[in-house]
């Protein structure tokens, strides 16, 4: 589907935002004399009053001009415009894509940030069909085209939201495909073609992360028929700088392992690598507008798998870092993925901050719902940074606690420490667990996103998938605003 801003012209359907507070906008007499009174008259027998997601349709008909008209409503403009234009775009979208009609025209706000209204258009234009071979010819989407009509926004102004969404799409994309596709060979094989993007890629075989001292990842996966796999994607646009650097949990499918998790909604697991799936979401976004920073992305690719030879609970095993570590339950594996791969990241590339993301505790969907991402940090300078770019890009995020005396409650009798905490406090002591992976002096801050990387019910029009494509968009503004020289 193309996107594109043009000062003038119309598609086949125009979409108009709305606001409460200043009615029907008086320019669409331009499109048909005394329409903006008509359809005043026809959204109060309607009554559509111009609240947010509110949409009234007309049909124009007329020769050379649009043929329907979309009235979506915004609420008051005192709102959050941000949010109103993303959601104008994409309620537009949703009305139209499998309408019959093959072009869509959008009228916003009349500012600069219109460009949001397109971005939020992309969104919610996603699909993933690939799998579906039976669907009909009103279920196959008919827009091809989506237009900004704007003389505020330049296609530079698109251009950097255009990228977001293209990160955004390839998260959801890693996210949804089957476990029997996508597991770490593949995963790494699709991260390997971002080259073409100027991204270095590289990638740690078992036997290279063994020689490292790894075994706290590879005992993850030894459960699998798959081989573990690291890989590191680096964007290099910021001179000398120490990079940033975002790592990614990438368990492609974790069953619990012997620790086995109840069977159903299993299959929903297979999106419990959406923390890799951010982290190479952002750096296609940083990629393709070119970001001026230096950044490096990493991701470790298992599966957890229960076979005659998967890591028994009881287990002990060192990390890269010499700590060693008492696995007590094999389902709460992610820890163990990242924690040598947030030791290999400091050991190479002496990040000047780390950002991690993963779907990591269940407990986090207790503490936060479905709304927000888990934030916990050793740095207030780098957790208000996340909080800022969260707020702006709309995928928010709440700062729960660290402390000395959640430690406690990971004490193990035979290793250093042991891999859960027990009952209270799930995910703060998970990002506790982490903690003890970051080298003194080091700004760091843990995402737990297991709440907000999937969500099969209460979709929105900008996030009609079942993966939510939750990261990109909130790493990319976290670098732009902070890291950019």
């Amino acid at each position: 589907m193309k996107f594109e801003i043009k000062d003038t012209g119309f598609g086949q359907v125009h979409a108009v935002l709305c606001y409460e507070d200043t009615g029907i906008p008086s320019e669409l007499d331009n499109l048909e004399a005394g329409l903006s009174a008509k359809l005043g008259s026809l959204a109060e027998t309607a009554r559509f009053k111009s609240k947010s997601g509110q949409v009234l349709e007309y049909a124009l008909g007329k020769e050379g001009g649009p043929l329907r008209l979309i009235l979506i409503g915004g609420g008051k403009t005192d709102g959050d415009q941000a949010r109103t234009l993303e959601e104008f775009g994409a309620v537009a979208v949703k009305q139209t894509i499998t309408s019959g009609f093959t072009s869509l025209s959008l009228t916003g706000a009349g500012t600069n940030e219109d460009a949001r209204a397109l971005l939020g258009a992309k969104l919610a234009a996603y699909r993933f069909d690939t799998y579906k071979t039976k669907l009909t010819d009103d279920q196959n989407p008919s827009l091809e085209s989506v237009t900004l009509v704007s003389g505020s926004v330049s296609e530079a102004d698109w251009s950097a939201y255009s990228a977001a969404a293209e990160g955004t799409w390839l998260a959801r994309d890693l996210m949804n495909e089957p476990p029997n596709v996508l597991y770490p060979e593949t995963y790494a094989a699709r991260i390997k073609e971002m080259e073409a993007l100027g991204l270095k890629v590289t990638v740690l075989g078992e036997e290279k992360m063994a020689e490292l001292g790894m075994n706290s990842l590879l005992g993850v996966g030894q459960g699998s028929v798959r081989e573990s796999l690291t890989v590191c994607i680096e964007w290099s646009g910021g001179g000398d700088e120490a990079p940033v650097a975002l790592v990614g949990k990438g368990v492609c499918f974790d069953s619990g392992g012997i620790s086995l998790k109840p069977g159903p909604n299993m299959q929903d697991m297979k999106g419990d690598m959406g923390g890799s799936a951010a982290v190479v979401g952002a750096m296609k976004t940083l990629a393709l507008r070119k970001a001026k920073a230096n950044v490096v992305g990493l991701v470790g690719l298992v599966e957890n798998m229960p076979d005659g030879n998967a890591s028994r609970p009881g287990d002990i095993v060192t990390t890269m870092s010499g700590q060693t570590v008492e696995n007590q339950n094999t389902d709460a594996e992610g820890r163990l993925v990242l924690c040598d791969v947030l030791w290999y990241a400091q050991e190479t590339y002496n990040p000047r901050a780390i950002v991690d993301l993963a779907t990591l505790t269940g407990a986090i969907i207790v503490s936060l719902g479905h709304e927000n991402a888990g934030l916990f940090s050793n740095d207030d300078d780098l957790s208000a940074q996340l909080t800022d770019a969260g707020k702006t890009e709309g995928e928010t995020v709440w700062r729960l606690p660290l402390g000395p005396k959640y430690d406690n409650l990971l004490k193990s009798q035979f290793a250093d420490m042991k891999n859960i905490g027990g009952p209270a406090a799930g995910s703060i002591t998970a990002a506790q667990f982490l903690q003890r992976f970051i080298k003194d002096g080091t700004p760091w801050a843990h995402l737990d996103i297991a709440g907000v990387a999937w969500k099969s019910t209460d979709k929105s029009a900008m996030d009609p998938s079942w993966a939510s494509g939750f990261g990109p968009r909130l790493l990319d503004r976290f670098i732009k605003d902070n890291y950019e020289s």
